[in-house]
């Protein structure tokens, strides 16, 4: 998995290309420590290019949503392909997280 972070009208974007499963869920979490610890609050998670989701996946997303809305801040994840949203609503998930079909609506709802 390779995964960019990028600033965009003052919010971090983290864009993910591959599978976000068991190998690449530890380097996710140290990503997010680093960072709530540099205090950010507000996180866009795109998954354009997410190709799989495992459940080690799916955890990191729950803990990483729980993260931030417990610091009063928030995580929308946009641009969710069609067989990654079916793992994520066979998991029963599609109602905990924040999930927006393009990068423009996630991005507005991080304003709101």
């Amino acid at each position: 998995m390779n995964l960019v972070l990028e600033e965009k009208n003052g919010h971090a974007i983290l864009r993910l290309e591959g599978r976000v499963d068991a190998t690449s869920a530890p380097l996710l979490e140290e990503k997010i420590d680093e960072l709530t610890h540099k205090g950010n609050t507000k996180l866009l998670i795109d998954f354009t290019q997410v190709e799989y989701l495992s459940s080690a996946g799916i955890r990191f997303l729950l803990a990483a949503t729980k993260r931030y809305k417990s610091s009063g801040g928030m995580l929308v994840i946009s641009s969710v392909g069609d067989d990654v949203m079916e793992i994520i609503k066979m998991a029963g998930f599609e109602k905990i997280l924040r999930i927006f079909s393009n990068e423009e609506k996630a991005l507005k709802a991080l304003v709101a």
